[in-house]
């Protein structure tokens, strides 16, 4: 499932870098104008939060920090909001209200990308984000997926038949006339990638949906669908720890094509902000980490020295580890923008503190050098999910 929660449960004293709560009160982070430090050392990040570029525009904030970026022709804010785990998957769901507070005041600090599904809850986190972003519809991109069944099995289910009529309901439940970014969940193996790219052409003519995404899909499938209907957004697990689309081919196909990615966990689903160990208790109920393989005790424990390569930075720079975590991923490609997702304040304010974070050519290298010579722990998620995962 989609992005990460930088989960508070755990051992604060487990980590060697500033706590939230330090860092937030220090720092001062974000505060009415978000007034301005150095820009990330990212090329295309010079640009101005307001463009035309694809039919979309992006309106200026009060977060001088905060500059745009391209997924594919889509203009968005460099850091957007997966708005995932408010509602559901790594803990119970916030409070509407709690909710409604954390996607507003995410616009207000200049965020104008945000990402939800409907299966996610299922369906309370598009109703949520529809809710939250109403007053300001015209001035954000909201992003949604479509492709599982959702009737009490893991199914998928990408039938044009079947986009045709959920699309109308996410359309309803979100409050709008229309979707800028409209991907495929996963890949569904009995309905070819063809037929799914020609059913969203078909909406994007339309006007229903204005852009059309894959997740977690292989280079080949994508190569296929875009050459039906250009793909503007490729959807993957990615993060300094998660490395998988650098192996694949998925990032090499989107940079030779021009399409944008969307690094869902891009914090590790929390685990690099440096507050879980292996004492962390996850509720297998409500917290679909419980069952994945890098959050047992012993992955957790084992895993602790990227964490601790992180932390030593993060000191340096005045930062946490989750800030140089973003910074590292804004710094890796111009078309990349991640999605960190919380239903924290303290947290969204550090998120989108690592805009303000500086990473050299050296500071990188640093990072690179140190990760070589560190083994990651078990795989991303459960057997069962890892299924939907296409590698071919």
């Amino acid at each position: 499932m989609e992005k990460n929660m930088q989960s508070t449960e755990g051992h604060a004293g487990a980590s060697r870098s500033l706590s939230r709560r330090d860092f937030v009160t220090k720092s001062a982070l974000l505060g009415a104008s978000l007034a301005v430090a150095p820009a990330l050392l990212v090329a295309c990040s010079e640009q101005s939060t307001t463009s035309h570029n694809g039919g979309n525009q992006v309106p200026p904030t009060a977060n001088k920090d905060m500059k745009i970026r391209k997924l594919g022709t889509l203009v968005v804010s460099e850091v957007g909001a997966g708005c995932m785990s408010i509602s559901a998957n790594y803990g119970p769901p916030a409070d509407k209200n709690q909710g409604i507070q954390l996607i507003r005041t995410a616009y207000e600090q200049g965020v104008r990308f945000f990402d939800t599904a409907e299966v996610y809850g299922p369906y309370t986190s598009e109703t949520l984000v529809g809710e939250a972003l109403a007053p300001f519809r015209d001035q954000v991109v909201i992003a949604s997926k479509f492709g599982f069944k959702i009737d009490g099995t893991t199914g998928l289910d990408s039938r044009p038949e079947h986009i045709r009529k959920v699309v109308e309901e996410s359309l309803k439940r979100l409050r709008t006339d229309r979707l800028d970014l409209y991907y495929q969940h996963r890949v569904d193996p009995h309905v070819p990638i063809e037929e799914v790219a020609g059913a969203i052409k078909d909406l994007i003519q339309a006007g229903k949906v204005l852009h059309f995404g894959l997740s977690e899909a292989s280079a080949r499938t994508i190569r296929r669908a875009h050459a039906v209907q250009p793909v503007s957004a490729v959807q993957s697990e990615y993060s300094f720890m998660e490395r998988s689309p650098e192996h694949n081919g998925v990032l090499a196909t989107c940079e030779e094509l021009g399409i944008g990615f969307v690094p869902w966990g891009p914090v590790g689903m929390g685990y690099l902000t440096g507050k879980l160990d292996a004492r962390t208790k996850l509720d297998p109920k409500t917290d679909l980490r419980a069952g994945f393989e890098r959050f047992t005790p012993e992955a957790l424990a084992a895993n602790r020295p990227i964490v601790d390569l992180l932390t030593q930075l993060a000191k340096k720079k005045n930062a946490t580890p989750a800030q140089i975590s973003l910074a590292w991923l804004l710094a890796q490609k111009p078309f990349i923008v991640p999605i960190p997702g919380t239903r924290n304040l303290d947290h969204l304010q550090e998120n989108l503190g690592a805009l303000q974070v500086r990473l050299t050519p050296a500071d990188l290298q640093e990072l690179e050098s140190g990760f070589a010579k560190i083994k990651v722990h078990r795989g991303r998620m459960n057997a069962q999910q890892m299924q939907q995962v296409q590698t071919v």
